[in-house]
C-alpha cells in the first residue's frame, strides 16, 4: 500500500482525492491529513481514513479537533510546524493542495525530505520555482504535477527526452469572457466571473479564469516543471476543454491528453504513477462533442496572459509580485472595491514599480509577498477614497 498525506484534505482536491482512495481502499493508506480552519470536516475525514496525524492550521481551532479526535489513535496539532511535521513525516506520497503561500513550507519540507510531492498548489512553482526545484534535484525528491494541464504534458512527455521537445501548449477554456466584447468585459460583475462555463471552481480561481491570469500562471508553473524556456510554452484557447494540453516535438509530431474535465482523472493519475488506476470519471464521448475548437488567446482583451510572460522571462521575484498583487487585486473585485480591468492593470503597475532581489530561501518568498500585498491593498484603499 502507498502512503499518503493529504495537506488540504477538506477542499475541492481533497475532496476528489479521498473519493480516489476510497474507490481503492486496497491500494492507499491515509497517515495525515490538513485543513486550514474547518476542524469538524477534519476530524470526520481522520476518522474515515483512520489516519494517524490531523492538522488544523488555525490553531484557535485545536481544542475542537482534540474533542472530536477523542477515543481514536489519531493526533492532534495545529500550526505551522505541525503542517510541516505532515509534510515531511511517514508518508511516501504528499498531496500538496493548500491554498496559498502558507503551503510553501509544507510543501518545501515534502521536497527536501525526499519525497513524491503531487503538486495541486499553484504557489509553489510560481513564487518558489527555482528554490523547490533545485531542492528537489538536490534531495532526490519527486514533483507530479496535478493541475489538468500539467498533468496532461506530463502524461505526453512520458519516455521523451527533453531536446525531443519543440514546445508544449497550454490549453485554455477562455473562461465565461471568451467572446465578451471590451466594453461588456470592462462592466463585469463578480457574478457574472465567477460562472465558468466548464469547471467547478472556488471564487479566485475562477476570477483568474476569466482575466486567463490563470493561464498565466500556469505558464510559470510549466516554466518551472519542465524545464523548457518561456519562449518554448505556448497558449492556446480551446472552449470545450476536451484537450487538456499538448506537446510539439522536433520531427513535427504532437501528443495531446483527453478527458472529460473532471479533476479525478489528473489526480488519480498523480496517485498511482507510475501505474494507472480506474476512476468513476465519465468517458469521453468524441462523437457527441462532434467538434473540437481552438484559437489564440486575445491578448487586448486578455492582456494577463503577455503579464505572466514578462514576469517569468525576467525571473527572480518578477513572479513573487505577479501573484501576490492577483490575489490582492482579485479579492479587491470579489469585494466590490475595484472594476474587472483594474484587477490586471493593479497587477501591472506593482509589477513594474517592484525592485526585490531573486529570493534565495522561502522566507524571502513570503517577505516579498507580504510586502507586495501590503502595497496593493493601500492602493486598493487609496483608490476608494
Amino acid at each position: 500500500m502507498k502512503t499518503i498525506a493529504i495537506l488540504g484534505a477538506t477542499g475541492s482536491i481533497g475532496k476528489s482525492t479521498l473519493d480516489l482512495v476510497e474507490h481503492s481502499p486496497e491500494r492507499f493508506n491515509v497517515v495525515a491529513v490538513t485543513a486550514a480552519t474547518n476542524s469538524e470536516k477534519l476530524a470526520n475525514i481522520a476518522r474515515r481514513t483512520g489516519a494517524k496525524l490531523a492538522v488544523i492550521a488555525d490553531e484557535s481551532r485545536l481544542p475542537d479537533l482534540r474533542a472530536r479526535l477523542a477515543g481514536t489513535d489519531c493526533r492532534a496539532a495545529a500550526g505551522g510546524q505541525a503542517l510541516v511535521e505532515a509534510a515531511s513525516g511517514e508518508a511516501e506520497l504528499v498531496i500538496a493542495a493548500i491554498v496559498g503561500c502558507v503551503g510553501l513550507k509544507p510543501v518545501m519540507a515534502a521536497v527536501e525530505a525526499g519525497k513524491t510531492v503531487a503538486l495541486a498548489n499553484k504557489e509553489a512553482l510560481v513564487t518558489a520555482g527555482a528554490l523547490m526545484t533545485d531542492a528537489a534535484a538536490a534531495r532526490g525528491a519527486t514533483l507530479l504535477p496535478v493541475d489538468s494541464e500539467h498533468n496532461a504534458i506530463f502524461q505526453c512527455l512520458a519516455g521523451s527526452r527533453r531536446d525531443d521537445v519543440s514546445k508544449i501548449i497550454l490549453t485554455a477554456s477562455g473562461g465565461p469572457f471568451r467572446t465578451a466584447s471590451a466594453a461588456a468585459i470592462g462592466a463585469a460583475t463578480p457574478a457574472q466571473a465567477v460562472a465558468h462555463p466548464n469547471w467547478s471552481m472556488g471564487a479566485k480561481i475562477s476570477v483568474d479564469s476569466a482575466t486567463l491570469m490563470n493561464k498565466g500562471l500556469e505558464l510559470i508553473e510549466a516554466h518551472y516543471l519542465f524545464g523548457l524556456p518561456p519562449g518554448q510554452i505556448d497558449v492556446l484557447i480551446h472552449p470545450q476543454s476536451v484537450v487538456h494540453s499538448m506537446v510539439e516535438f522536433v520531427d513535427g509530431s504532437v501528443l495531446a491528453q483527453l478527458g472529460a474535465p473532471d479533476m479525478r482523472i489528473p489526480i488519480a493519475y498523480a496517485l498511482a504513477w507510475p501505474e494507472r488506476i480506474a476512476t468513476p470519471a465519465e468517458r469521453l464521448d468524441l462523437a457527441a462533442i462532434a467538434r473540437l475548437e481552438f484559437e489564440e488567446p486575445d491578448l487586448v482583451r486578455f492582456p494577463a496572459l503577455r503579464l505572466a510572460r514578462q514576469a517569468v522571462e525576467r525571473g527572480g521575484a518578477a513572479p513573487i509580485v505577479l501573484n501576490a498583487a492577483n490575489e490582492i487585486a482579485v479579492a479587491s473585485f470579489l469585494a466590490g472595491a475595484i472594476r474587472f480591468p483594474e484587477i490586471v492593470k493593479l497587477v501591472e503597475e506593482v509589477l513594474g514599480e517592484a525592485d526585490f532581489a531573486a529570493p534565495g530561501s522561502i522566507g524571502d518568498v513570503l517577505e516579498i509577498d507580504r510586502i507586495t500585498r501590503e502595497r496593493v491593498d493601500a492602493e486598493v484603499k487609496a483608490s476608494c477614497h
